[in-house]
């Protein structure tokens, strides 16, 4: 088995600053979890499984095109989950789309939690670091052109590296 992930990287200059900021608040995983918005969360598949799901994921990009986001102050998934994260204030109908078709075929799965996109910056940190978090952020915008997704394998040494981009329109 591997476990692997669906998302949409956030291109510089802004992947690495929220990257750095989610570091500067003590998230351990800062480093190991490249900055973007989940399509699929992690989920184990077969290994023999990954021609299917890389071929689903083609065609599921081929169908769409590129859209513009907006990303914009924070929000929280508190008390539910210890989580700050920044919104996405424009392209959420696009994510939602995404995910609906990411989630089918081999990627068929049920979700613990409503699909809702976002761009998390600290989680599982103490209150006052995810207070400090939520208000240092609060005022947080960017803005850039979504022009694919890719594939996200979790390594032995608990590192999340893209393994194959998947652009939009084929």
């Amino acid at each position: 088995m591997r476990t692997i992930g669906v998302s949409i990287a956030i291109p510089e200059p802004w992947g690495g600053q929220l990257q750095d900021l989610r570091a500067g608040f003590g998230d351990p995983l800062a480093r190991a979890i490249p900055t973007h918005v989940t399509l699929l969360p992690p989920t184990e598949i077969a290994e023999d499984a990954l021609d299917d799901v890389e071929a689903h994921l083609r065609a599921v990009a081929a169908a769409e095109h590129p859209f513009p986001m907006i990303l914009r102050g924070t929000g929280t998934f508190r008390p539910t989950s210890p989580v700050v994260f920044i919104q996405v204030a424009l392209g959420i109908p696009d994510c939602e789309r995404l995910e609906e078709g990411v989630r089918t075929g081999p990627l068929t799965r049920e979700l613990h939690f409503p699909y809702h996109p976002h761009v998390t910056v600290a989680h599982h940190l103490p209150d006052h670091v995810l207070d400090r978090a939520f208000d240092k952020l609060s005022g947080y915008e960017a803005s850039f052109e979504v022009t694919g997704f890719s594939l996200y394998e979790h390594g032995d040494d608990a590192v999340w590296r893209p393994r194959r981009a998947f652009p939009f329109g084929g």
